[in-house]
């Protein structure tokens, strides 16, 4: 952390020690920089400030409950998500057909799908879709339906059948939490049903997650590690943290 990135925390957490939450925009101007760079302090170095819904709050303020923001969680772990998304390209073959989850953490991969001739990508994100779609090599499966902004998905009945009717190679999956003993999970529960969906029905079940999500239980549970064939993650002590899970088959690779 840098000297004035330290500073404008400290002073931060000094506005919010009495309680209450500071909106960003009035944070940048206390602070004298943009927006942006306030987001940047929160979300990419350790600090008792967290940011919900464009708010800053103190971590233990009480009543204070995780909020899923897609912005913010692009902003969040970038880099590492983007070495992720390296490992990951290597998984990738010619031809293959690929179920790519919402969420943020997936998106530097999409940039990458261009080195390939053919792809076919299954997806129920729409900032997923947008992307893909300028890429001439890819063919685009959009899986529509009701639109959830937070996310920037779709979730319908009939997309758990839809999946089912494909032929995925290679189902890559994001989370929100991953529990050893309590399982996988997310934020949202219409995710639920595309998720197990493309992980029962895909022949190589991938995990991506950056370490900040180990230790974590979101309120919509999705899968148990057993379920993955491979983890990608950031974190050299996650495969220590994975032994205590008694899988044999269970790939954990790091980025």
């Amino acid at each position: 952390m840098n000297d004035r990135s330290a500073q404008r925390l400290a002073m931060l957490q000094e506005a919010l020690a009495s309680g209450g939450t500071l909106h960003l925009r009035d944070a940048a101007e206390l602070c004298g920089v943009s927006e942006m760079t306030i987001r940047r302090d929160v979300t990419t170095q350790p600090s008792a400030i967290s940011l919900l819904g464009g708010r800053l709050v103190m971590a233990s303020y009480p009543g204070v409950t995780p909020v899923y923001d897609l912005t913010e969680q692009q902003a969040s772990h970038y880099q590492i998500k983007h070495r992720l998304c390296q490992r990951v390209a290597s998984f990738i073959e010619e031809g293959d057909t690929l179920f790519i989850d919402c969420g943020s953490t997936l998106i530097p991969l999409l940039s990458q799908l261009s080195h390939f001739r053919e792809l076919t990508v299954v997806t129920y994100a729409l900032n997923v879709a947008n992307s893909v779609a300028a890429l001439p090599n890819v063919r685009l499966v959009l899986l529509g339906g009701l639109f959830y902004a937070s996310s920037q998905s779709f979730g319908s009945d009939g997309m758990r059948a839809a999946i089912e009717r494909l032929g995925i190679n290679k189902a890559l999956i994001s989370a929100a939490g991953v529990d050893c003993e309590r399982g996988v999970s997310c934020f949202h529960f219409h995710e639920v049903a595309p998720k197990q969906a493309a992980i029962a029905t895909a022949m190589q079940r991938l995990l991506v997650v950056d370490s900040s999500k180990f230790g974590l239980v979101r309120p919509a549970y999705f899968a148990s590690l057993a379920d993955f064939d491979v983890v990608v993650t950031d974190d050299e002590r996650a495969p220590d943290l994975l032994d205590r899970y008694p899988l044999a088959s269970l790939n954990v690779t790091v980025a």
